[in-house]
């Protein structure tokens, strides 16, 4: 199963790769093989379980231990790949010269001297908890490095770096060039080498699979590529040709028959490249070639002929395509401009556009150049129902359906391809803006239309989503379309009152040429036609104002003949957390971002918070980032108590309450008077501002009040913290079972997280509902019940003096003003750990603190979401809880 991927990727009645080969038995090996395909880089395999586990290393291996290399893990490779040295013949995948840049043995940092078997032991756990420390007996490497998985920067991402020891070195070892297994350097194994080594990628198409869209990759069906070509007609190349449009239906569906795709947030264009001359046209014919000039640049530079079907797009931080972004985009420091590709409609000759959609598919993932900035849109066959959740619950703008089958109709909105909408959008055509007497903005309100048999109606005003510069912009659009007269088929009565604004405030209209269209979104429509509430997006300068109708979607089952249930193994499942990139690059010392509308500065980022981990303070911001949308609940309007570690987990700490003159004018407090009446105040959790600035603090973990601003004296939760002293955890654990136990023949609802350093944390939500004192009066019965059922290792003893090394049941935490680390905190131990929610399933033998660090724990959000949610929902009934224990008492 390791090399299945492998295997995949390679025919071998075509290729002389390896398909295996056997390790010795008592040692591991490793080999880094230096390839230099399109771009330059470094293939780092370590042997476990027979095969080699692999990582592309493209800047190389450091000796320098503050420095950190990028290493994305790719398909295993088989033993015997390790002695590979020679030419990939170019155009084929991976072409280009490879050479054993290093190769020796190795072995895991904490189990020198143990048995091969052992070792790989403890290597497969480190593999599957993202971190490996290994010690290399390389020719050139040598000493302890550590693999760990990078948070934020994708899936595969882990990063390669070198551990302080008597072998660490700020020389570059990348110098040393050449072969350690023939002395000789890539470029001349380049001129030299008769070592062929084919792959299944070849100059012209040839025989390779056919990838049909399965859950989130594309799986493969046998077929022959160029067969495909071979049976396409041959065609000119077509100088003019509008893309295939989709047929907007009311609601997803599940149909075996049909795949789905994201509907991009962005301008459909054609790239038609012939013969080394490109062009970027838009739906309506307008070029792209100089507004996207990277893609255009890309575009030209291509060596094959084609004309691709796609969307230009602007990712914002959040990987989501951003419209308004991409309306205001002008250079590369605007955003991250994407062209995905979706389709292809003629290559080299042959026109591609009665192929069924699976097999032009095919042909495109084959033939598509890959890069950054033109990528291949995903495709996936999946549960239209469960598809269009995860769009929704990722805030996309909807889903497209696509018959697998379909061929492509140039210039008509066919049935074949469906277009689900997440939220209410239409195209309008500007016909007028007004302006509010007194007003000093350039307008106050767009006057909107569509055309319905011929004649432009009226549909409504939008006075929303401009900012100043917009306006200023868009009024030298208007100036040369103005005119006396109203293009609407009525003239609109734009000063009419309503409802909540019974005397609004007298507007003067100015008429224009119905020719500019825009964006729109709305919550409904009204009986005579109007949109409700609606809101700008953006100009649509790709769209041709005649073509611009009313569009109103069809019912599903008018249009997909018959709807099926697909088979349990092919659906997709909806993301059940969210994910976000990291906020800051990986270079930059000092970094200003624009976080909630502020500037927050961070600085000497590359400070090891985690010395023994290899955390920096650039890793802790962007863990706090990337985690924001988790965290917030439980800090979002909290007093916060500041613990402080500017110098790292082993530096000096410090608690801080007081944030008076000393925060910024943004940052929202909560006053307080101390015992000698000097009035102070805390800092008050809000936004991902605070939270990003309280980590630029020093603040390894998070501390929030139990109670908010709003109800200083009523916590939204009761606390058990388990504290452990000369105890194993694995009694811990057994308490905290039994403290489930107690509370759910109470019917009282619980929830657990790990602490993040020896305890774990128990809540009971109570939502505001009760006093501290209640709070605790409630904790403390528990605790006794618990302590009552395990006294040989529980104490309820305040001083740990008079405890005997046994496990305090703290009830004590839940009085006013007390804090203990949130859910989602990081913590400043030995592991970057984090405070983690769990299932209660999860909460049993064999678990341990370190299994939720800095390293995973986005990825267990992204798979799980927030699990702790019920903690903010409804609170306990306190009194009737209190009666079914009494209830229980009496049996």
């Amino acid at each position: 199963m390791a090399l299945e991927k492998y295997k995949q990727k390679r025919s071998f009645d075509i290729t002389p790769e390896p398909t295996g080969g056997k390790g010795t038995k008592t040692e591991l090996h490793f080999v880094i093989q230096k390839h230099a395909a399109s771009h330059l880089h470094y293939d780092f395999r370590l042997e476990m379980e027979g095969v080699l586990r692999s990582w592309a290393v493209p800047k190389g291996p450091s000796t320098d231990p503050d420095v950190k290399r990028l290493a994305m893990m790719v398909e295993d490779h088989p033993y015997d790949y390790r002695l590979f040295e020679g030419i990939i013949p170019e155009g084929q995948y991976g072409g280009g010269t490879v050479i054993v840049w290093d190769e020796g043995t190795f072995e895991a940092e904490e189990l020198k001297g143990k048995s091969k078997q052992e070792q790989e032991k403890y290597l497969l756990h480190g593999l599957h908890t993202g971190k490996l420390k290994i010690s290399l007996k390389g020719k050139k490497l040598k000493g302890q490095f550590a693999l760990v998985k990078a948070s934020g920067r994708g899936e595969n991402a882990w990063l390669l770096m070198k551990l302080d020891d008597k072998y660490a070195s700020k020389d570059d070892i990348t110098k040393k060039d050449k072969s350690v297994k023939t002395g000789k350097t890539i470029e001349k194994v380049a001129k030299t080498s008769t070592h062929i080594w084919n792959s299944n990628r070849a100059d012209k198409p040839g025989k390779t699979k056919v990838e049909k869209p399965e859950q989130e990759a594309e799986a493969s069906i046998d077929q022959d590529i160029s067969l495909i070509l071979k049976k396409a007609p041959k065609a000119k190349f077509p100088e003019v040709l509008k893309p295939m449009l989709a047929t907007l239906v009311d609601k997803p569906f599940d149909d075996p028959d049909w795949v789905y795709e994201i509907k991009w947030d962005g301008y459909r264009a054609l790239a038609m490249v012939n013969k080394g001359e490109a062009e970027l046209i838009s739906r309506n014919k307008k070029s792209f070639n100089e507004k996207f000039y990277p893609i255009y640049q890309l575009l030209s530079e291509w060596k094959i002929n084609a004309v691709i079907d796609g969307e230009i797009v602007v990712l914002n931080e959040k990987g989501r395509s951003d419209f308004g972004s991409l309306q205001n985009w002008r250079s590369e420091a605007d955003g991250e401009l994407v062209f995905y590709v979706f389709d292809i409609l003629w290559y080299e000759g042959k026109s591609l556009i009665e192929l069924p959609f699976f097999q032009r598919r095919a042909v495109l993932k084959e033939i598509l150049p890959q890069d950054e900035t033109i990528r291949l849109s995903r495709v996936f066959e999946a549960s239209g129902t469960e598809f269009f959740e995860a769009a929704s619950k990722m805030a996309l703008e909807g889903i497209i359906a696509k018959k697998s089958d379909s061929t492509y109709i140039p210039d008509k909105r066919t049935r074949d391809w469906l277009k689900i909408k997440v939220s209410q959008r239409q195209e309008v055509i500007i016909g007028g803006f007004t302006r509010n007497e007194g007003s000093s903005k350039k307008f106050s309100s767009l006057l909107l239309g569509v055309y319905e048999k011929g004649l432009l109606q009226y549909v409504g005003k939008v006075g929303t989503g401009f900012t100043d510069k917009l306006q200023t912009e868009m009024m030298e659009l208007f100036k040369p379309l103005i005119v006396d007269k109203s293009p609407f088929l009525n003239e609109p009565d734009y000063n009419k009152p309503s409802r909540f604004r019974p005397n609004p405030p007298k507007a003067n209209a100015f008429w224009l040429k119905p020719a500019l269209v825009c964006e729109i979104t709305f919550a409904e429509v009204t009986s005579d036609g109007v949109f409700r509430h609606p809101s700008f997006q953006g100009m649509r300068s790709d769209k041709n104002a005649k073509e611009v109708i009313r569009e109103v979607p069809l019912h599903t089952e008018e249009v997909v003949d018959e709807e099926h249930e697909l088979v349990k193994q092919k659906m997709i499942s909806a993301p059940k957390g969210k994910s976000r990139k990291t906020l800051l690059n990986p270079k930059d010392e000092t970094q200003v971002r624009a976080i909630c509308g502020h500037d927050l500065k961070f600085t000497n980022l590359s400070k090891l918070y985690w010395p023994e981990d290899g955390v920096t303070k650039r890793d802790l911001f962007n863990y706090y980032y990337q985690v924001a949308d988790f965290i917030l609940p439980y800090l979002k309007d909290r007093p916060q108590s500041l613990n402080r570690f500017p110098n790292g987990i082993h530096g000096k700490s410090f608690y801080q309450k007081n944030v008076k003159d000393k925060a910024p004018d943004w940052v929202k407090t909560f006053p307080y008077v101390t015992s000698d009446g000097e009035h102070k105040e805390f800092l008050v959790g809000t936004d991902e501002a605070s939270l990003m600035w309280m980590a630029s603090l020093g603040c390894i973990e998070m501390n929030p009040w139990f109670s908010r601003v709003q109800s200083p004296d009523h916590p939204d939760w009761c606390i058990i913290d388990l504290d452990p002293d000369k105890n194993t955890f694995d009694q811990v654990i057994e308490a905290a079972q039994i403290v489930n136990q107690v509370l759910d023949s109470m019917d009282v609802p619980c929830y657990c997280k790990t602490s993040g350093s020896t305890g774990i944390h128990i809540y009971i939500p109570l939502a505001a509902k009760y006093t501290y004192d209640q709070s605790q009066m409630f904790a403390r019965l528990i605790a006794n019940m618990v302590h009552n059922e395990i006294p040989d290792y529980t104490s309820i003893e305040r001083q740990v003096k008079n405890r005997d090394g046994k496990m305090y049941i703290d009830f004590l935490q839940n009085r006013p003003g007390a804090t203990i680390a949130g859910p989602y905190s990081l913590r400043p131990k030995p592991g970057a750990t984090v405070s983690m929610p769990l299932h209660w399933d999860e909460v049993k033998k064999g678990l341990s603190m370190k299994d939720f660090t800095i390293f995973n724990a986005v990825a267990r959000l992204k798979e799980v979401g927030d699990i702790f949610k019920p903690v903010l929902d409804e609170g306990i009934d306190l009194e009737k809880a209190l009666g079914k224990l009494q209830a229980l008492k009496e049996k």
